[in-house]
This record gives structure tokens, sequence and C-alpha cells, in this order.
């Protein structure tokens, strides 16, 4: 690895590492069940999960409970975009290296799909395996440049009042509290919950599917915080979408997990939920482990380049890996990989018998990515994720060595004290330091940018984030820096929301018998580029490969979002009022 070193200053940052530098003091470098045969599987019948992440794992995890002969073939490594991924040479004096990731985890309480697949994953002294390791967080702290910041108290429980005019009063009037927003424009947002809320499904698939978020909450004619916060807080740095783009429907969805249940009636867990340590370590691996013991074989290195079609039928995957290319064969194929990959595959055989696959071109990606900061010491900056509420990248934070049980100095050269992990959702806004965009930097100067940024929001009442505590950086190795071209590319784009993109997203079944989708553009009740999204997308898949294959075994469980039962009077109003062609009752 090439490294360049450079010192660090508000007024002069010169010089830096690819992807990880060491520094001197003041430098800145970079419910199961059986398995086996008789559960389910009729003569042992196999399947080719195509991709390794979140969704081939957990379709992997189902199919080999109910007896299926299970490959997992991989192109890069188990986990996917979940994965934690080392810090390549950093490790010294028998200490592991220093672990980086594609971005940090975030478990909200209402997941429920991927929460029941970690009960499933054992782990050493957890009774509830993987799942106990799992925390809340009890706070989370909103950042401003040049201006006040403050913490959102989290971890509500108790019963709702479930009378509308309660319901904007309480909610409005904890909203502009905690955000400090006018008191008017807090009742204003909980009323546009409230629409939500109580309508139908029929008005949310018909009309709010097709209507952006920030038309929606009428972001133009609201105040400065107000669009920071409820516009683009909400969707860029939340959910991993963009408030101009997303459905009302998908942000609606959340919002009403998010902040229409605010007492997080029916959740899994604590509204905002972290691992308590690296993510290899404390989910991915324990689960490869337990998949191993079903009888799971994985193959790495392993890139699919097509499906095979023959008499309505995928009759092979043709995979090239390092000893050439090959064609698999199996009973039945699940195409678990990420959006662009999978419509990659879509050739004119397979469009044939699946056309409604074509309508994947629709779906729109783009970037969110993360850069790992370690430093010498503690980041005291909040007991939960920080937003930066002013940050043109959209930045998020989270310090990490408070909720790990392994602390980050048994890493690395044992002087890391803690890792400030950062998501940056926005690669396309110029920045305070370059006025380039993050696509358009080298990895050097998204380092020193987003270093600035974190600093221009902490540093204003007291020096936060000082540069002689930097130790080293580490960012996302999908993020590739091309020379001639001056910019970067991605290997891990992120699947974008859009108003209208529902009509593009595949069912995980069709008319080729033995092909299932497994992935977050699969249609879920997410709809979002999640973890929570892929396993379930996952659980359908198997449910209908079970289906198809004539299987006796027990469906995968499926969950649904969760919605206040005490409006559902409210959304049969609404549903005559929709087909009437009037609005919803409280949309005034």
């Amino acid at each position: 690895m090439a490294e360049q070193r450079w010192a660090v200053s508000r007024r002069s940052m010169i010089r830096g590492t690819v992807a990880m530098g060491v520094a001197s003091a003041g430098a800145f470098t970079a419910g199961a069940l059986t398995p086996g045969r008789a559960s389910g599987a009729p003569n042992g019948r196999r399947v080719a999960v195509l991709g390794g992440g979140v969704a081939g794992l957990t379709a992997a995890h189902e199919l080999a409970e109910r007896g299926f002969q299970v490959t997992v073939y991989e192109r890069r490594a188990l986990g996917g975009k979940a994965r934690s991924i080392p810090v390549p040479g950093s490790g010294s004096g028998g200490r592991p290296d220093l672990p980086g990731e594609h971005g940090f985890r975030f478990f909200p309480g209402f997941y429920q799909h991927i929460p029941d697949t970690m009960r499933r994953i054992p782990f050493a002294g957890n009774a509830e395996g993987v799942w106990n390791n799992l925390i809340a967080m009890p706070e989370a702290r909103m950042s401003r440049r040049d201006g006040d910041d403050f913490q959102i108290p989290l971890g509500f429980r108790a019963r709702p009042n479930p009378r509308p005019e309660d319901f904007r009063e309480t909610v409005g009037a904890a909203i502009a509290t905690a955000l400090k927003m006018p008191a008017a424009e807090g009742l204003y947002f909980a009323n546009r919950l409230l629409v939500f809320n109580t309508s139908c499904d029929a008005r949310r698939y018909g009309q709010w599917e097709h209507m952006a978020w920030r038309d929606f909450v009428g972001a133009h004619r609201r105040s400065h915080e107000f669009r920071a916060l409820i516009s683009r807080t909400l969707t860029s740095i939340m959910v991993a979408a963009k408030d101009n783009l997303a459905s009302v429907r998908t942000i609606g969805n959340m919002g009403e997990q998010f902040l229409g249940n605010p007492f997080e009636v029916g959740n899994d867990g604590a509204l905002d939920r972290v691992l308590n340590g690296p993510t290899n370590a404390a989910w991915i691996d324990p689960w490869t482990a337990r998949l191993r013991e079903l009888g799971v074989e994985f193959e790495l290195g392993a890139e699919v380049r097509a499906l095979e079609v023959r008499d309505r039928r995928i009759s092979g995957a043709r995979i090239v890996d390092g000893n050439g290319s090959r064609t698999v064969e199996a009973d039945y194929f699940v195409v678990a990989l990420a959006a662009e990959q999978a419509r990659a595959l879509w050739s004119p055989d397979v469009l044939e018998v699946r056309p409604e696959l074509a309508a994947m071109d629709g779906l729109f990606v783009d970037w969110m990515t993360g850069i790992q900061f370690y430093l010498r010491r503690p980041a005291e900056i909040s007991r939960g994720h920080t937003a930066y509420i002013d940050a043109p990248w959209s930045l998020t934070s989270i310090s990490q060595n408070q909720l790990w049980t392994r602390k980050l100095a048994e890493f690395g050269d044992g002087t890391v004290q803690d890792c400030l992990s950062v998501d940056i959702s926005d690669w396309n806004t110029p920045g305070i330091l370059y006025g380039k965009t993050a696509k358009e930097c080298t990895h050097q100067e998204i380092a020193r940018e987003v270093w600035a940024q974190l600093q221009a929001h902490l540093n204003d009442r007291g020096e936060e984030l000082r540069d002689a505590d930097l130790h080293s950086w580490f960012l996302d190795p999908a993020i590739v820096w091309q020379s001639e071209q001056r910019r970067n590319t991605n290997a891990d784009p992120l699947l974008i929301n859009t108003a209208g993109s529902w009509e593009h997203r595949p069912e995980p079944h069709g008319d080729l018998e033995n092909l299932f989708l497994a992935g977050d553009y699969v249609r879920t009740n997410v709809d979002l580029a999640t973890m929570e999204g892929a396993n379930e997308s996952a659980r359908a898949a198997v449910n209908a490969l079970l289906d198809v294959a004539g299987s006796d075994a027990p469906r995968c469980r499926m969950y649904t979002l969760y919605r206040a039962t005490e409006l559902e009077p409210l959304r049969r109003m609404d549903a005559d009022r929709y087909a009437a062609g009037q609005p919803n009752l409280f949309d005034v």
C-alpha cells in the first residue's frame, strides 16, 4: 500500500494516504428447525445461492434448516455490505488488524426479520444467540455547524393516546422541543404524520407512492431548521434516501415506525440498537459458522456472469473463479445479488420468460459509504449516533469503543482508544474544504474533507476533535480512485428509493420455475436498502421455493410493519374518501 504523510490543521491540509495511514502526534494519516432431509427437501434437492450478503446468507440459513443442500457462491467476502473489513497491515504485537467497515450497523427496534434470524445464531454465553449482542443507544445528538447542538433521549415505552388531536399535540410538542423548531412547525409536521398514518393502502400506493417526500412535507415553504431536520436529515441521514426523490409511501412508512410510534409499541427492542463489537465478530462469523454446521458450502471468489435458460427453467449459472469459467447446475437458483448486479443477468432468454424484470432498469443506485477515524483518546461526542445537520456530505457518526466489549486497544498497534465511524450519505454536493464532491475527491481529500466537516460541527464550542488525537483513517475499499478520469468508482453502490419505483421492483418468484430473487430491491414492507429488507426478501424467496418444491416444511415467518390499531377506523374511512376522489380527512 502506497503511503504519504501530511500535517493537519484547520487552515492547511496537505498530502495523505490512499486508504489508511499511520500518524505521529500532530500528523494525519491514513425459532429453529431440526435440519435434515426429512424436514422438507425431497431427495435432498440442491440450491445454488448466488451472492453471500445478508439476503444470500438468510436464504441459505432458512433452506439449510429445512434440509436442502445449499451452496453459496460469493465474489468477494461473506456478509456483503454488512461485513467488517480489516485494515490491512495495521495489526502488530500479535494483535489483529484494526476493524474497518462499509458503514456502521444500525438495527432499529422495528426490525423483526433480522432479530428473528439472530436469535437462531448461537453465540457463546448468550441465551438468545447473536441477538444478545445488540445494545440500545440512550440518545442521539444533532450537531450544527456554528450553532447549538442538542441531544434527543431515546427509549420511551408507554401506551400512546389514540385520539388524533392528542397525537398531533403530543407528537408535535415532542418534535418541536427535541428538534428546537418553532412550535407551529412541529404541530404541522405531526399533522403530516397523521395524514399518512390514517391513509388507507389504496391511497398509499395510488397517491403517496408517486409523490416525493419533500413535496409532501412542503419543505420549500418551511424554515431552514424544518428543511434540514424533517426533510433532509430524516431521509438522507437516517434512512439512506433523498428527500427530493424518495416516495412519501416509503419515507412515511419509516416515519410511522420512528416518529408515529414514539412509544415503541410492537417493537422487537429499543428504537436505536447497534452491535457490541465489530460486525464480523459479533454477527457474520458466528452466522457463517452456524451455516457450515447446517451443511451449507461456500465458494468464495466465484463471480456469476450469466444464467442459462432451457424450457422456462434455469439450467445453470456460469461462474468465473480462479480456475476459469464453469457452469454450476442445481435444482433451484436463488439470485441474492445487489440490484445492479442482478439486472446484469437478465439476458434476452431470461426476459423472454420474465419480461417484468426489465423494469429493474428503472431502479436508481447511488453511494452511501463509510470512513473510520481511529483516535488516540476516547471521542466523548454522544452516547449514540450523531447527525451533522449542516454537513454538505450528510454525515452521521458513532463512537464505537464505548459500545464494544472488546476494546480497540486490543487491535492494531495498541494505541488506538476509539474509532469514530462515519457514514457519508451525499457524494454529489461540493464540500467546504475543496469545493468538490466526494466522487471527485481523492481518498486523501475525502478524509481531510470529512474531518474538516466534523470539526466544523464539533469544535465550535470547544475542541472535541483534536488533530493530535488522530491515529489513522480507513476508507471503504469499494471506493477506487481512477486517476485518468479524476473521480472515484464504487463497487458497492446503494439502492436509492424514488417515487414510483414500486412498479420497478420484482416479486421473488415468477414464470421461471426454479429462479427466485432475494435482495433489498425485491418488493418488501420496508422498501428501502436495508438489512431488514434483504432478510425479508430472502424469506419470501424461500417460501416461494418451498411451494414450488412441494415441501411440507414450515414456511419462514413473515412480519409486518407497525400500524396503530386505534387509527384503523380512520383508515377505513379514508378508503371511502380515496375511492370518491377526496383527500385524506386531515390533509388540510
